[in-house]
């Protein structure tokens, strides 16, 4: 499957493959965030589009778009501008993305990384037929306080998703008892992990050693057995977009 991004002559965009690691992650102890595989795969789940510049922005609680007031760092380039008011912050992406057909991309924010005093909106871009660019939009949440945006630092993620997807999903609520195996391997994995849990609190048990339950991370059933997936994945590697 091909995603190509056409970059506007005389621009240069900065995209690189998501990665896992977050500063706050690596500030938790001994790491711990790091053993929730489904973080560590939402983190690296797309492309990174990433400042060229820093910039300091703030926001007076206005509608106006003079509301919002942008200072680029010395010798850089203007990343963002005040587009449509109300406390909104407009990135310009210079590229045309293109995928293939029936595929839309998904535009958000970095995924898992908060920003104090403003918060990335969603869109979702047919860009499998439209000669557009599109804008990256944050709105601030705080007025008065200044943002900081640094070079090199992601201000946009993207991946594609295939459109009209969810409109086939049939979607249901059905009480647990009602597929006893399901329920079976969930109480069996629940007493495991109470019992784990209690573990813990005991110096030198098999608990202590292991640190935390690893059945979802290996991809076991709570009877220790393979789950019948042959793709369970421990990490996303993406590949970076190459020139030609």
């Amino acid at each position: 499957m091909k995603l190509i991004a056409y970059v506007i002559d005389g621009h240069h965009m900065d995209i690189r493959p998501a990665p896992v690691e977050r500063d706050w992650m690596d500030a938790t102890g001994e790491r711990f965030a790091y053993r929730c595989l489904p973080l560590n795969i939402a983190n690296a789940h797309g492309w990174e589009i990433l400042c060229a510049s820093g910039f300091t922005a703030v926001w007076d609680g206005g509608t106006q778009i003079e509301s919002v007031t942008i200072e680029t760092d010395p010798g850089g380039h203007p990343m963002a501008i005040s587009h449509f008011g109300h406390g909104t912050l407009t990135f310009h992406i210079p590229c045309l993305f293109q995928t293939e057909p029936n595929f839309d991309l998904m535009a958000q924010g970095p995924i898992n990384r908060p920003k104090d005093g403003i918060a990335p909106l969603t869109g979702i871009i047919e860009t499998d037929w439209a000669p557009y660019t599109f804008t990256m939009n944050w709105i601030f949440t705080r007025p008065n306080l200044p943002v900081r945006f640094e070079k090199g630092e992601a201000f946009c993620h993207v991946f594609p998703v295939e459109r009209d997807k969810l409109a086939t999903i049939e979607p249901e609520l059905k009480m647990l008892s009602a597929d006893p195996e399901l329920e079976q391997q969930f109480r069996a994995w629940n007493e495991s992990r109470r019992q784990f849990n209690a573990d813990l609190r005991q110096t030198g048990s098999a608990a202590q050693a292991d640190r935390w339950q690893k059945l979802y991370y290996r991809g076991l059933r709570p009877d220790g057995e393979k789950a019948a997936v042959d793709n369970h994945a421990t990490r996303l590697r993406l590949r970076p977009f190459t020139t030609r």
